[in-house]
């Protein structure tokens, strides 16, 4: 008898859950875009069309050693240089994923993330977490293998990390925390920790840093949004005391032709 009201308000928060979230992630996103037509999705169409340039590039030994120069980013680099070509890396595939697969991922990202977040804000959290993860490969190769499983051995520095799936799986997971979106969440991140025990690589480790820090971004985000209230309420608060005691009582202001007229106030 209790089983079936327990599976009834399942049922009903299952379908508010995936109904909100279908809003919050598909609907809204496609009424921006009927507004603002295809101009919205400008990111989008860079990002991809940036992925697919420079894989046509590698196929040629000229273009792959052109690539590498500009895009290619290795833990054994000098510091400066790895900053230097992280935005570029962003655009150049992994040589281990299948290119036109990630493409969709990353049009779909992008796409969603512009209209939702806006192009400076989307931008911001895929370089964000790109950056996290690069930087924080380093770490995991100086502290060397048997250190908490977080250490690599030293032969990681030599491999190539490049890829959009970090900027990818930041966005999603940005987008899934400040929409409230816990299927999008779940799935994002279930997958990368997932991927991380299943092929330990420099890559797994990479996207889960890059959720972790899309995480942070967003609570960062929420913060921001509640601090202005808490600097208005104090104001509030004395508006609705009223005046402090011994301070005189403003009247009304003087009506507008009892006032002397400014010098300039009209034109001759």
């Amino acid at each position: 008898m209790l089983l079936r009201p327990a599976l009834a308000r399942l049922a009903r928060f299952t379908g508010h859950t995936l109904r909100a979230e279908w809003h919050a992630i598909v609907v809204e996103p496609v009424r921006h875009l009927a507004r603002r037509g295809l101009s919205g999705l400008l990111l989008a169409f860079v990002a991809a069309f940036g992925v697919i340039f420079f894989h046509d590039l590698a196929q040629h030994p000229a273009g792959a050693l052109w690539v590498r120069r500009f895009g290619g980013v290795t833990a054994d680099l000098p510091l400066w240089l790895s900053l230097l070509r992280t935005p570029v890396s962003l655009y150049v595939p992994a040589l281990d994923l299948p290119v036109w697969a990630g493409i969709t991922q990353l049009f779909l990202a992008f796409a969603l993330a512009e209209l939702t977040l806006g192009r400076a804000r989307t931008l911001v959290i895929a370089y964000v977490a790109t950056l996290a993860g690069t930087l924080t490969a380093r770490v995991m190769i100086a502290l060397g293998p048997g250190r908490w499983g977080f250490g690599l051995p030293p032969e990681c520095a030599k491999v190539l990390d490049t890829g959009p799936s970090a900027a990818v799986v930041g966005l999603f997971t940005y987008l899934s925390v400040v929409r409230r979106a816990p299927v999008v969440f779940t799935l994002t991140g279930g997958s990368m920790v997932w991927e991380s025990i299943a092929v330990p690589n420099l890559a797994g480790r990479e996207h889960l840093i890059a959720v972790g820090a899309a995480i942070v971004l967003a609570a960062l985000r929420g913060r921001r949004k509640r601090l202005p209230f808490a600097v208005r309420s104090p104001r509030r608060a004395r508006r609705a005391v009223g005046p402090a005691p011994g301070k005189p009582v403003p009247g009304p202001a003087p009506a507008v032709a009892d006032r002397p007229e400014a010098p300039c106030a009209r034109f001759p």
